[in-house]
């Protein structure tokens, strides 16, 4: 889990209105400064950088909790920690009558962030889905066995592994035990991934029930021309996923079929694990989104004929850049 030095970020942070709850709460983030995060409170201020780098917030804009909450999936505690927490880095200051606001651009925010994505994730989970794939761990597994192997409570265990289930590659099996799905743990699977996705996405686009949001369309819009003209330099490769997955759901989401939105949804949360960990230069990045851009400029236009054609090449692409490559499923120090 993430500890960073107060003051890490490289410039003071915006003085504080401090009246009231605020001077309690200025109280207690002094004596919390030293504190590691919980592995959901480091999750949380993780996604909320990505989300201030995404959205390119500049000095003095409002970070709302609830929003924040929303957007995260969370209540607001953690949120409210976690943002208390990016204030003693001197990333967000905080006023007592009107909230959170970031005390300096994202895009000067680079070093704290590289701290927070250089775990990218829970460490229990990470070090269970690296053993799954590199298949140091049987299809079927009980829970005595991980708390074992893993020396670790089995609250915390079944915290993790209720995530797994969630996100499709874990089952309950009938007693007790729990048996792993198919995952992408090969070249093979990885391929078969990517044949998947083009062959459903851009039949989304075609569908009869297509239908665009027009704010979600220009915030897209914005959000791959920030990466395409100079977010590709420093944003990590988890910030980098999680744009690209934004942009495939959504699209999948306009299609009005909720089983290809769910699909390329699960799809993505399978696909996660292994584009963390591949380490890939940043200039295909930047021609990823600049093809993105080309795929809404053609929704824009209701060329949906266009844009299916454009989606489809661009997965295809993408399949023949990594999955020939063959350098998916390197071995990593530690693993």
């Amino acid at each position: 889990m993430a500890k960073l030095e107060p003051g890490l970020s490289g410039a003071s942070p915006h003085p504080a209105i401090v009246t009231g709850r605020a001077l309690l709460i200025a109280e207690m983030d002094s004596s919390a400064e030293g504190a590691a995060l919980t592995p959901l409170q480091t999750r949380v201020t993780r996604e909320i950088l990505a989300f201030a780098r995404r959205e390119d917030l500049g000095m003095d804009d409002r970070l709302a909790e609830s929003v924040l909450a929303e957007k995260i999936g969370t209540s607001r505690t953690p949120v409210n920690v976690a943002l208390h927490h990016l204030v003693s880095l001197g990333v967000v200051y905080y006023d007592a009558n009107r909230g959170f606001f970031m005390a300096k651009p994202a895009r000067d925010v680079t070093d704290v962030a590289e701290q927070f994505f250089r775990e990218p994730d829970d460490p229990l989970y990470l070090k269970i889905a690296d053993d799954r794939l590199a298949r140091r761990l049987p299809d079927v597994v009980t829970e005595a066995d991980l708390m074992r192997q893993y020396e670790v409570s089995r609250s915390e265990l079944r915290r993790v592994l209720s995530r797994m289930q969630e996100e499709g590659w874990l089952e309950r099996q009938v007693g007790h035990g729990w048996q792993f799905m198919p995952m992408i743990d090969s070249v093979e699977a990885y391929e078969e991934s990517y044949l998947f996705r083009a062959a459903i996405e851009p039949t989304g686009v075609l569908s009869p029930t297509f239908s665009v949001n027009r704010t979600e369309l220009d915030e897209l819009r914005r959000r791959q021309r920030f990466i395409a003209e100079d977010g590709y330099l420093t944003m990590n490769s988890v910030e980098l996923f999680e744009a690209n997955s934004e942009f495939h759901e959504t699209i999948a989401k306009w299609s009005g079929n909720r089983f290809i939105a769910q699909s390329v949804r699960r799809m993505d949360r399978l696909r996660r694990l292994v584009e963390y960990r591949q380490a890939r230069s940043r200039k295909p990045r930047q021609e990823q989104a600049l093809e993105h851009l080309e795929i809404l400029d053609a929704i824009a236009r209701q060329d949906l004929l266009r844009a299916a054609t454009l989606l489809r090449d661009h997965i295809e692409g993408a399949r023949r850049a990594k999955v020939h490559a063959r350098q998916v499923f390197t071995t990593h120090a530690g693993a």
